[in-house]
């Protein structure tokens, strides 16, 4: 298969105003603000043509320029409310480096700064995907195997008598209860995407397009920070990827 050599954007996001865990993107983390892992991760991958914060933060901001990465554009209020979504966001990074840059990406590779755990390897094995697949995908998405004992073939609903049953209605008694008998699920864990550019202005837009392809990495890399508890948790498992 041909390798391509699309015009690649790396994207990260992120906005100040954080209801549950506020500051969560500049508050220090094992040493530095949290958003830093994700640039150092991205610029050490050293596999874009342009690699750019997208804020509407004064200090996030200061933070994304400490650490050297491109902070080209304050992102318009609108595009910072709980209603705004990524597609908006990311649509808007796209097209204001085309008009104000000049620069036509053909992807984009997306991180969340929240998702420190990711490492340069990922950001370089998902580039390569873009290059040996990208004429025969829409997007990308990092992927991690679900514990067998939360499988969603485990699931249980209330029936109307407040018994319990499969989600499709099996009786519990049919359940397979062997780990070993459950195939394999996984769950996108928000370490990293990519979108193809063109997937934005289709007849129906969107950030993924009709084909996605799932990267598959380790669960000990893949951890989201959102809340208080989810803080605790990723400090302990970063902790472990440090050591």
């Amino acid at each position: 298969m041909k390798k391509l050599n699309p015009n690649i954007l790396g994207i990260i996001t992120a906005r100040g105003d954080s209801k549950r865990l506020p500051g969560k993107n500049i508050k220090p983390f094992h040493g530095k603000p949290l958003l830093a892992w994700s640039i150092e991760v991205g610029k050490n991958a050293n596999c874009f043509d342009h690699f750019i914060l997208s804020t509407d933060d004064d200090d996030i901001a200061a933070v994304g320029k400490e650490y050297c990465i491109d902070v080209p554009f304050m992102r318009p209020a609108e595009l910072a409310t709980d209603t705004a979504g990524s597609f908006e966001v990311v649509k808007h990074a796209v097209e204001w480096m085309r008009d104000n840059k000049q620069y036509n990406a053909d992807w984009v590779v997306l991180f969340e700064p929240t998702a420190p755990g990711r490492q340069a390897s990922h950001v370089i094995d998902v580039v390569q995907l873009i290059k040996e697949y990208g004429n025969h995908i829409d997007s990308i998405v990092g992927i991690s195997k679900i514990p067998a004992h939360f499988s969603p073939y485990k699931s249980l609903v209330f029936t109307e008598d407040v018994l319990v049953a499969s989600i499709d209605g099996t009786k519990v008694k049919n359940f397979i209860h062997r780990n070993q008998n459950i195939s394999p699920t996984y769950y996108i864990n928000s370490a990293i995407y990519a979108f193809r550019v063109a997937n934005f202005y289709t007849e129906d837009p969107s950030l993924w397009g009709d084909l996605t392809k799932g990267y598959l990495m380790d669960e000990k890399y893949a951890f989201d920070i959102d809340t208080p508890d989810d803080w605790d948790v990723a400090t302990i498992k970063m902790k472990k990827l440090l050591t």
